[in-house]
This record gives C-alpha cells, sequence and structure tokens, in this order.
C-alpha cells in the first residue's frame, strides 16, 4: 500500500470530528507510542482504512479452484439477457 506522509505545512484541508473523551484518551496514547502527534496518528489510520476499503472494492482474493470456475464461465458462449438488452438500449441518466 502507498500512503504518502505529507508535512504539515503542505496541509490545506481542514477535519473537524467529534469524540468521546475514552475515545480522544486511546487515540492520544496510540500516537505517543507511535511517536507520532495527534493529528498524523488519526490522519495516517483514517488513509490506511480508506486506503483497504477502496482495494476492497477492486482486489477479490480467491482461491485456485474458484478462479478456474470463473475462467470457464468467461470460455462458455453468451447467452441472451433480455435485461442488459434493455438497460443498454436506455440512454445513460448522466447524458440527459
Amino acid at each position: 500500500m502507498t500512503t504518502k506522509v505529507v508535512s504539515s505545512a503542505h496541509r490545506s484541508a481542514r477535519l473537524g470530528l467529534r469524540a468521546t473523551p475514552e475515545q480522544e484518551a486511546m487515540l492520544r496514547r496510540a500516537a505517543d507510542v507511535a511517536h507520532k502527534s495527534l493529528t498524523d496518528f488519526v490522519l495516517d489510520s483514517a488513509c490506511l482504512s480508506a486506503e483497504q476499503t477502496l482495494l476492497d472494492q477492486r482486489l477479490f482474493m480467491v482461491t485456485g479452484r474458484q478462479y478456474q470456475d470463473l475462467l470457464d464461465l468467461l470460455e462458455q458462449p453468451e447467452q441472451v439477457n433480455g435485461g442488459l438488452r434493455d438497460l443498454f438500449s436506455r440512454k445513460a441518466p448522466w447524458d440527459v
């Protein structure tokens, strides 16, 4: 994963959040253990989580058997799908 480290001098966007006192205390303790400022710790953690969430939408881990099953499905001849034919015959909502 490629999380970039950005110095605070280049940061211009402001984020605000609310936390319980317990959450704040835990974040501060974790930031201290990681030798980071609270801001750096929260941003790094949030960016790592965001990156993982986005990767989960593009990267699928499967077994060798599941992958072979997919390849077998892709090799089958196409089948008529009336729903898809109808969908592709309509103008896209953003082209209206």
